[in-house]
């Protein structure tokens, strides 16, 4: 039986659609469901591509009720991931699924971390602290923004002329090189 992954997105989701990619023909794992609280995301795109049902929800949906816990029991998720997802993550669906949850954070953690640090406003405070080197950091989550224990962190070279496209690039690059490998590799230990 496929260990089965809900994969949680706010945008674009070209992280989700590495992980799609990746475990498209896995006899192993499988991307059972994509959630967003953005009826807009390009991801329920991505996620309708490769036929992977989607749900859409509100604040009140995911933090005053246990509707999400109840869709993902009901859907056997063993395992969540958080693709480019900007809300908190609550505690009722920290404590259904403990160190069952990852993030990937465009920065070498704990640097550049914390509420409202996402996408370009990482990208912008790493260039703006005149730092030489970016990277990503891929974290069990908690009940903090990015303060949950670091699992992979991986550093790419930031050279004087980089714009904000090239360190967005180059960061790009690494999550898309690492993020499947790495929940590959965590999801294949969990207990079924």
């Amino acid at each position: 039986m496929k260990k089965r992954i809900a994969i949680f997105a706010s945008g674009s989701g070209s992280n989700a659609q590495k992980l799609m990619e990746h475990f498209k023909r896995s006899n192993e794992i499988e991307i059972s469901l994509v959630l967003t609280n953005n009826a807009d995301a390009y991801v329920l795109q991505r996620a309708d591509n490769f036929e992977i049902p989607t749900h859409i929800f509100d604040k009140n949906e995911f933090y005053k009720t246990d509707e999400i816990i109840d869709l993902l029991k009901n859907l056997e998720i063993d395992f969540v991931v958080l693709a480019g997802f900007l809300w908190l993550i609550p505690k009722n669906l920290i404590h259904a699924y403990p160190g069952r949850i990852v993030n990937i954070h465009p920065a070498i953690l704990p640097k550049f971390g914390g509420k409202g640090m996402y996408g370009d406003h990482v990208h912008n405070a790493v260039m703006a602290a005149g730092e030489t080197e970016g990277g990503i950091t891929i974290h069990y989550v908690n009940e903090n923004y990015d303060e949950g224990e670091y699992i992979y962190q991986a550093r790419y070279r930031i050279d004087k002329n980089d714009n904000l496209e090239m360190v967005k690039f180059k960061g790009q690059q690494l999550e898309h090189q690492h993020y499947p490998r790495i929940v590959e590799t965590i999801v294949k230990k969990i207990k079924k």
